[in-house]
């Protein structure tokens, strides 16, 4: 087997060099998604698909912004019917770019958008399959065939359609939709959401129907990851190799819904998966596009980068990552959740400054170079030469602006060049700086003498994410359990292009379980508040580390039924004081109740101007006029805030 790939796929998966994944080729229109075409941006319309005039000039937006495919909802065959007229509309304008009918609950509706629209986006967990209800049944062999049966006598006169109408297809595969009979039989796992895409691929195939395009979505970064990756594996072992479609689902609004958005589709982007991305955010569906844009742009520099020579470790699991056993120093690795590091000058330590808030967690260490602390009200790091003066080679206490210290405040940060004086200098805990390259004989056995050390990864690759792997891997490989924290520096002056790509860099390297912690630098112009709050959001992004209520949103469409951003802005006010909360806000039932697994409490459009709440995936109260709503889900929360303290 080659040394760079994972043991435990057969999909062949450099782990340490950036090759963009080989994939058939999807026709819609114009338009050519994967093989060697590149990397597709699209987005959806929020408008009714009854509405014309406001349908055509939203995807006129959305296509001035570089959208490069636009999807609209048909909830009933009328909408399917006038995707014609939004059609002739656009083009009259002069744009030949190809529409996507979004089809929930209906496959008459599929049958019919399939000769108008270039491409139909089909659910398979409700094309045929009745909408889920959360029930338990028991389906025996012959009783499950029976379900398969009807899903292809079904599904090829709509693949038949197609072909006569060159219409391509999406099999798109939501986590918050899958089937009760699905759920059934694999549980609410990335094997069950995996296995309801393969039903309809496996047709697909038998029926050489080829311009198929495939999504697997979830609000749950995690979740969708790994159910991506298993898909690949899955295809490969099945000979196919469908071009693919990336989003997280839900992802929110503003920064949250930006860096989770990065973390999910940058983590896949990075191991060269997805041929086309729609980063789906609370907002106007333009303001989409240049976020996608940036990701996809920023993550295809990798390409052409100098060979890693990294050699993966027999142990670790592509497919079903764990986190990677370490023993902590100090509250770092271990059972310890990531730890964030940050950069001060003297002037900033112990400070709160302007742009942070009471409430914002502050990082858990502070590095400050060769400066000498002026308080006690952090875990400060500090070059080892300092820390050897100030406290006699770690024999005494360091006692700031004379006040008695009645524990180590203080903490050495070694170079590699350094690595002889580690042994000489006492501390409960060091910190050392490596980078893959360096002579392993050194540094390892540096590390097996000194269990107290936490690595500091850096990495000035062109593909920082193979080369901070490839060290980890070493590691591994030679049987180190040092903690590992991913340093990572910038220089930007965009908060949001820093944001997107910290969140893009670490997005493999959390859900391939190797992150104790998180330290992000920048040389520009961005306040050291906005770089602490962005390493917090990409940990609770990658759902390692809550540290604030999460808001699971989502973008809206012509299914939306209440005015979805003004309800988010209020419920965001109402609870911004709480923590560790998560709180979805779903426009309709298609993906409502099934994400409230995900989340503590659920507020679901029911019908016009009108909404139920869920606690996780049981209605609590239905049909709240919507002027009423949010009251009644804080009062929700608030209720049983009271019980648990009762």
């Amino acid at each position: 087997m080659h040394p760079t790939l994972s043991t435990h796929s057969t999909t062949k998966m450099d782990l340490f060099n950036y090759h963009r994944r080989e994939t058939t080729v999807a026709h819609v229109g114009k338009l050519d998604m994967g093989g060697e075409n590149p990397i597709r941006i699209q987005s959806m319309t929020t408008t009714s698909t009854d509405d014309t005039e406001r349908s055509v000039a939203q995807s006129e937006r959305i296509i001035k912004a570089g959208g490069e495919l636009v999807r609209l909802t048909t909830q009933g065959i009328r909408e399917a019917e006038n995707l014609k007229e939004i059609q002739a509309g656009i083009r009259r304008d002069g744009f030949s770019t190809p529409l996507c009918a979004d089809v929930h609950f209906n496959p008459n509706v599929a049958d019919v958008a399939a000769r108008i629209a270039e491409k139909v986006r089909v659910n398979p967990g409700n094309y045929v399959d009745p909408a889920r209800r959360f029930v338990k049944r028991e389906y025996t062999d012959e009783e499950y065939e029976q379900e398969l049966k009807k899903i292809e006598e079904r599904f090829v006169p709509f693949l038949n359609i197609c072909k006569t109408h060159h219409t391509a297809i999406r099999i798109g595969v939501n986590h918050g939709s899958l089937s009760d009979r699905i759920r059934n039989r694999y549980g609410d796992t990335p094997e069950g959401i995996v296995e309801s895409c393969m039903e309809f691929l496996r047709i697909c195939k038998r029926e050489h129907f080829d311009d198929v395009v495939i999504s697997i979505k979830a609000s749950n970064t995690v979740v969708m990851v790994r159910s991506v990756r298993l898909l690949v594996d899955t295809m490969a072992k099945e000979g196919m190799s469908y071009p693919l479609h990336l989003g997280v689902t839900e992802a929110g609004e503003g920064e949250d819904g930006r860096i989770k958005s990065a973390v999910g589709i940058g983590a896949l982007l990075a191991d060269g998966i997805g041929d086309t991305i729609r980063v789906s955010l609370s907002e106007e569906p333009e303001a989409e596009i240049p976020v996608a844009r940036h990701l996809v742009d920023y993550i295809g520099r990798k390409a052409g980068h100098i060979l890693i020579p990294g050699e993966a470790c027999p142990t670790f699991d592509w497919l079903h990552p764990s986190r990677r056993a370490t023993k902590s120093a100090g509250n770092i690795g271990g059972n310890h959740v990531p730890i964030v590091i940050t950069s001060r000058t003297n002037a900033h330590q112990g400070s709160t400054t302007p742009e942070t808030s009471a409430n914002t967690t502050k990082a858990d260490y502070v590095y400050i170079g060769s400066e000498v602390p002026t308080d006690s009200l952090r875990n400060y790091i500090i070059d080892y030469n300092v820390y050897a003066e100030l406290t006699h080679n770690g024999t005494r206490p360091y006692k700031p602006q004379g006040e008695e210290a009645d524990k180590t405040t203080l903490y050495p940060i070694f170079p590699v060049t350094a690595m002889p004086f580690i042994g000489m200098i006492q501390a409960p805990v060091k910190f050392l700086v490596l980078q893959f390259g360096t002579p392993s004989d050194e540094y390892l056995a540096c590390l097996k003498a000194h269990p107290e050390i936490v690595v500091v990864c850096t990495s000035h690759h062109q593909n920082r994410l193979g080369d901070q792997r490839a060290l980890v891997h070493e590691m591994m490989n030679a049987g180190v359990t040092n903690p590992v924290v991913f340093a990572q520096m910038y220089r930007l002056n965009d908060k949001d292009e820093f944001q997107l790509e910290a969140a893009a860099d670490m997005g493999a390297l959390m859900m391939d379980g190797l992150t104790d912690g998180l330290w992000l630098m920048n040389d520009g112009n961005i306040s050291e508040a906005d770089i602490d709050d962005t390493a917090f959001g990409i940990l609770q992004a990658a759902r390692l580390r809550t540290t604030k209520t999460e808001y699971i949103s989502c973008p809206g469409c012509g299914r939306t039924l209440y005015d979805l951003r003004d309800t988010i802005a209020k419920i965001r006010k109402a609870t911004s004081d709480m923590k560790g909360l998560k709180i979805g806000i779903m426009g309709c039932i298609v993906n409502g109740p099934g994400e409230m697994a995900d989340a503590d409490y659920g507020y679901v459009g029911a019908g016009p101007k009108r909404v139920s709440l869920y606690r996780r995936q049981t209605c609590v109260e239905k049909n709240i006029p919507e002027d009423e709503a949010v009251e009644h889900l804080l009062a929700l929360i608030r209720k049983e805030q009271e019980e648990a303290k009762g």
